[in-house]
């Protein structure tokens, strides 16, 4: 009855266009060459038949699924997928035993774990003896940094792969893939001037979204004497608005620009890195913490106050949240980029940070050291200690002996 019930329901669902197209073979897998070219690393290992656990990390929509699937495919592998969003440690026990029953008839199984990123440290540290001693390998996905959202342990055994966004050339031949398919299929269309580049600069590098930008523009376009008539007007009207090309790695180039920006005073740029990050869906909060770093950093004694503007600015987003954050955002902004610039105290601290880090940890001199308990006058502690209030033109050593006549802060 089960099988029953699955058969209608296969039956009946409307599979996306960009489930249809996806690459059956290495060959068609299109916009990675760095990592499928026919002498990449990873190819050269697959032709040797040789598994190794690796997470995928690449923005939505560069084809982490679909590679993973080819590298089942090409090797023979035993292919079990699941997604960190629905799945826990009793998917992954499930899994082992599969693994386990398949490696009894010389097969390897390949575990793929998408949004891998979303299991906790527990759930990543059930995989790790499995991986350790060979039942299974991992193929993970993930739109963000590994290095912030896996495990330590689980990273030591894996390699992490960098998929970058589909590049405009492989993006054009994936949208002509989905014109033709459709056509094929249905009936023929005719493409305005200038749909296939809109579709590319809508897409930003994300294939999926292309797809279904193609598929629903294909359908909502007037049919004229057996032929659907494909315009720039019609997908305007269905996307409305831009996706905005802002992949994980642009997360972080944003965010350096934003800040370099806010250090060289181009009030212009840094206002235009906080529009983008803010249009990307940037959390303000992020945006504001680095603001706050650039004013203590950047700015620091030079102009005190763009600290408290920078502080100001943070709670505000807090409170009001955006849309309106976006204005006490820029305001701090442009305070911030326009201050006077002075990383004396970044320094400062960087320097003596820099001196302990290399062995110069050294104890305070006996007249500082902590004289509130019994026994302190008995080791020395205190002792010579002169209130400064008491006695300001009194000098007294404060450095430790080994450190006098350091300078950490110019005069």
């Amino acid at each position: 009855m089960n099988n029953l019930f699955t058969e209608l329901e296969n039956q009946n669902k409307q599979i996306p266009l960009a489930e249809l197209l996806r690459p059956k073979t290495i060959e068609e897998f299109l916009g990675q060459s760095n990592v499928v070219s026919p002498n990449s690393p990873i190819l050269n290992l697959l032709k040797t038949n040789r598994l190794f656990s690796m997470i995928f990390w690449g923005t939505p929509g560069c084809g982490k699924t679909t590679l993973a699937r080819l590298i089942a495919t090409k090797t023979n592998a035993n292919f079990i997928e699941i997604s960190a969003v629905t799945s826990g440690v009793k998917d992954i026990k499930d899994a082992v035993e599969n693994a386990k029953m398949a490696l009894r008839s010389g097969t390897k199984t390949i575990l793929f774990i998408d949004e891998i990123h979303r299991y906790s440290k527990t759930q990543q540290d059930a995989l790790l003896p499995h991986l350790e001693n060979g039942t299974l390998f991992l193929i993970g996905s993930t739109t963000e940094n590994p290095s912030f959202q896996v495990v330590p342990a689980l990273l030591s055994r894996v390699q992490v792969v960098r998929l970058n966004s589909i590049d405009d050339e492989s993006m054009q031949k994936i949208i002509m893939r989905g014109f033709s398919y459709l056509a094929k299929h249905y009936v023929p269309m005719d493409c305005e001037g200038g749909v296939l580049d809109f579709i590319v600069n809508l897409a930003r590098g994300d294939a999926r979204y292309a797809l279904n930008v193609v598929e629903n523009a294909y359908f909502a376009s007037d049919l004229i004497d057996g032929r659907r008539n494909l315009t720039v007007r019609i997908i305007e009207e269905i996307c409305q608005k831009r996706n905005t090309r802002y992949s994980q790695q642009e997360h972080y180039d944003c965010a350096s620009a934003f800040q370099k920006s806010l250090r060289g005073s181009d009030a212009d740029a840094a206002v235009y890195y906080l529009a983008k990050m803010i249009a990307a869906g940037e959390d303000p909060r992020f945006i504001a913490r680095r603001l706050i770093v650039c004013a203590a950093e950047d700015v620091g004694n030079a102009d005190p106050n763009a600290l408290n503007v920078a502080v100001s600015a943070y709670k505000a987003v807090e409170l009001v949240g955006l849309p309106e954050g976006r204005i006490p955002l820029a305001q701090a902004v442009i305070y911030v980029a326009r201050a006077p610039k002075s990383n004396e105290a970044a320094c400062a601290i960087d320097a003596a940070l820099t001196d302990i880090e290399n062995g110069k940890d050294f104890a305070p001199p006996m007249h500082l050291r902590d004289a509130h308990y019994k026994d302190a006058k008995k080791y020395g502690f205190g002792i010579g200690y002169v209130y400064s209030h008491d006695a300001p033109d009194f000098e007294q050593q404060f450095l430790p002996d080994e450190l006098v006549g350091t300078k950490y802060v110019k005069d």
